[in-house]
């Protein structure tokens, strides 16, 4: 199997959090959280993902109840 190198001016692809929409890393919007960080393409994306992650929170904090 040949491999053809990469070139140079291709910018690295990342997937958004949420919609999974491939971008260039240099593109991405990202937040920054303790252990990890997530990219999104947008911020209609971030909203998304952060309405979804308070409800997920809601939810823990309720069933600990």
């Amino acid at each position: 199997m040949t491999t053809r190198p990469r070139p140079a001016n291709v910018a690295e692809q990342i997937p958004c959090e949420v919609c999974h929409k491939e971008i260039p890393l240099s593109e991405a919007r990202r937040f920054e959280a303790q252990d990890y960080v997530v990219h999104f393409c947008g911020l209609e994306c971030y909203s998304t993902w952060e309405n979804r992650s308070d409800a997920l929170e809601r939810q823990r904090k309720e069933n600990l109840r």
